[in-house]
């Protein structure tokens, strides 16, 4: 039967990949030994990314643990080239897997390119270039929340770059000026958790969200103590004005030293009436802009 196999004949014509489910049918088949079957994989496999499938076959065809050097540092090329483009990709995957943004694509190829270079690519550069800035200047705390707070920006970390909710979340801890924003944001906070956290946005989530102080103190520790360079009093002290300024219903128990509070989350016609008065915010502004853009052409023209 193997005198009439046109496998060696049609091979040189077609894809490695497409080479290889011939070669497992013709081991199926028993048409040709057994060990010659699995060289020719492996012959295969050495110019492809597949390279532990050809380890497997060579430590099955010489009954051993140990593979060639070649293979061991072309591994190592494959999984760093394979790191490279997973990170070169990333932002793209990340876009592609919030509905919200991909409803914003168009038929229009240009304009998709435009729009994800207008609003992901310079913007994500920017922030994290901003972060040298903002962390060294006296009013840094209060121009990174100006920044990063814009829907745009904010947009564009929750769709691109959430490691950057950390540090809005430290310049609004360190800023009492701005806690009508802060109470927005830790909405974000709450919406990122299942993609991003960190000790930071885990212990605010401990403090407004789910009201679990005992768990506040464990991240207190490894946050405000460690990462702010306070001691464990300072840090104490800190969080019970925060406690306090926040305006709580909370009751302190001074024997047992924990602050008892029932979870207050928003009901659905209080969320439905919060993103209500967001979305009438946002309209007005759009309209504004229409509104200046038809005025600017009508004076053009």
């Amino acid at each position: 039967m193997a005198d009439y196999d046109l496998t060696p004949r049609i091979a040189p014509n077609l894809d490695r990949h497409l080479v290889f489910p011939l070669l497992e049918f013709l081991q199926e088949s028993q048409l040709y030994p057994d060990e010659q079957i699995l060289k020719s994989k492996i012959e295969l496999l050495n110019k492809t990314n597949m390279v532990d499938y050809a380890m497997d076959i060579h430590k099955s065809l010489y009954h051993t643990e140990d593979v060639p050097q070649d293979m061991v540092e072309r591994r190592a090329d494959v999984v760093a080239r394979l790191k490279a483009l997973e990170d070169s990709a990333a932002p793209l995957v990340t876009f592609l897997q919030n509905p919200a943004a991909v409803q914003e694509l168009r038929a229009d190829k240009q304009y998709n390119l435009q729009m994800l270079n207008d609003r992901y690519q310079s913007r994500i550069w920017l922030m994290h270039w901003s972060l040298f800035i903002f962390f060294n200047h006296d009013n840094g705390r209060s121009q990174i929340i100006d920044l990063f707070n814009q829907d745009k920006y904010l947009n564009a970390i929750q769709t691109n770059a959430p490691h950057l909710i950390r540090y809005l979340a430290t310049a609004f801890i360190v800023n009492k000026r701005r806690r009508p924003q802060f109470k927005d944001f830790i909405k974000v906070i709450q919406q990122e958790q299942h993609s991003y956290r960190d000790p930071i946005t885990e212990f605010l989530a401990c403090v407004y969200v789910n009201y679990d102080f005992d768990g506040a103190q464990k991240k207190m520790k490894e946050v405000l103590a460690e990462k702010l360079n306070l001691n464990y009093e300072e840090a104490e002290r800190w969080i019970v004005n925060l406690i306090r300024t926040s305006k709580l219903d909370a009751k302190v128990d001074s024997k047992t030293g924990t602050v008892v509070m029932e979870p207050n989350h928003l009901n659905v016609y209080e969320q439905l009436i919060d993103h209500t008065k967001a979305l009438s915010g946002r309209t007005y502004k759009l309209v504004g802009q229409v509104l200046q853009h038809a005025q600017g052409q009508t004076q053009a023209a």
